[in-house]
């Protein structure tokens, strides 16, 4: 049996609302409506002076949604508390000590997710093109999903491309700085985020979307025509040799955090004065600011004159390491 109180139906939602906000309602019961009356279950003994009844109401089964509640609470402190979404597709990382029950992670953490079809244990980036090495450890089918962000779709696989969805704000800061007719180039494209995004949210005149390899021009170009853009040009091939042949820009991308700096004087060759490189570059914290310092002195030394516009923190790469993103101003 379950308190609740007898409101007539035309009080009904305002008496709900007010019961929510005391938090007096019962959310573990589901009002009933009978002819001229509302059932609604409470918290406590009374309310407002409304009629008090213990009826046998239908419970509501609340779902959970923190999938380390289905899991042993002895491992609940060192289990991942972050994951990248892709789709209907999650990427998850484990603490050696979890690998064993792998397979149950994975399990709990499609059930708090409808939304989720399959769970990928990432077993760490490889090679030159930043592929990450995954095992299906739930659910079904393999690792291509349909992405949705920031008003566009893209079609990937983590298992063959590099994508971060971590980085869709990041995204949409660099398009909210581009001007009218302004020509770009996207020297480490992958599935074409950074290009789709801008085309979705400015008015450039060309994006050069540039990638080394080819599953992810591949997907690239399947982009560009699911989201009906024209004006963004795929390019597979050494960005430091296609970069040569292209107009210069108003704006250079270079989301390649490991090794991004070796392309930068090639990068700054490319940059109309007055215009922008947004570099990706891994830096210890504390020794951020003097690696920048360097790195523009380096570059004007060379001839390429430059300076910092900005630096931002993207995420965490290790507890004393970030990945941030330096805006650099040709001058």
């Amino acid at each position: 049996m379950v308190r609740c109180i007898k409101v007539p139906k035309s009080e009904g939602n305002p008496v709900r609302v007010r019961l929510k906000e005391e938090g007096m309602l019962n959310i573990c019961a589901r009002i009933r409506a009978t002819d001229d009356y509302l059932l609604i279950p409470i918290l406590g003994d009374s309310f407002e002076g409304y009629e008090v009844l213990d009826e046998d109401l239908e419970p509501i089964e609340r779902q959970e949604t923190d999938y380390r509640n289905l899991l042993p609470e002895e491992v609940r402190d060192i289990l991942p508390n972050s994951y990248d979404n892709i789709g209907d597709v999650l990427v998850v990382k484990l603490v050696d000590e979890l690998l064993p029950m792998k397979h149950e992670i994975g399990e709990a953490m499609l059930k708090v997710s409808s939304s989720t079809r399959a769970v990928f244990l990432d077993h760490g980036v490889k090679g030159e093109l930043r592929i990450r090495d995954l095992e299906l450890i739930a659910g079904s089918g393999g690792s291509e999903t349909r992405h949705r962000e920031s008003g566009v779709t893209m079609m990937t696989d983590p298992a063959k491309v590099y994508y971060n969805p971590r980085l869709a704000t990041e995204r949409e800061r660099v398009a909210s700085m581009v001007k009218d007719g302004e020509t770009i180039i996207d020297m480490f494209a992958g599935v074409a985020p950074f290009p789709l995004t801008i085309c979705r949210c400015a008015r450039p005149k060309v994006i050069y979307a540039i990638d080394l390899n080819h599953d992810a021009v591949e997907y690239m170009k399947k982009n560009i025509k699911i989201n009906r853009f024209t004006n963004i040009v795929p390019m597979e091939g050494d960005a430091r040799e296609l970069i040569k042949g292209l107009p210069d820009a108003d704006r250079v991308i270079m989301n390649l955090p490991q090794i991004a700096q070796d392309f930068l004087p090639d990068a700054l060759m490319k940059t109309k004065k007055g215009g922008m490189v947004h570099m990706h570059k891994i830096m210890e914290r504390e020794e951020s600011d003097g690696i920048i310092s360097d790195l523009i002195s380096d570059m004007n030394s060379r001839g390429l004159a430059c300076m910092l516009s900005e630096k931002r923190e993207l995420k965490t790469y290790s507890p004393s390491a970030s990945v941030y993103v330096i805006d650099i101003i040709r001058k």
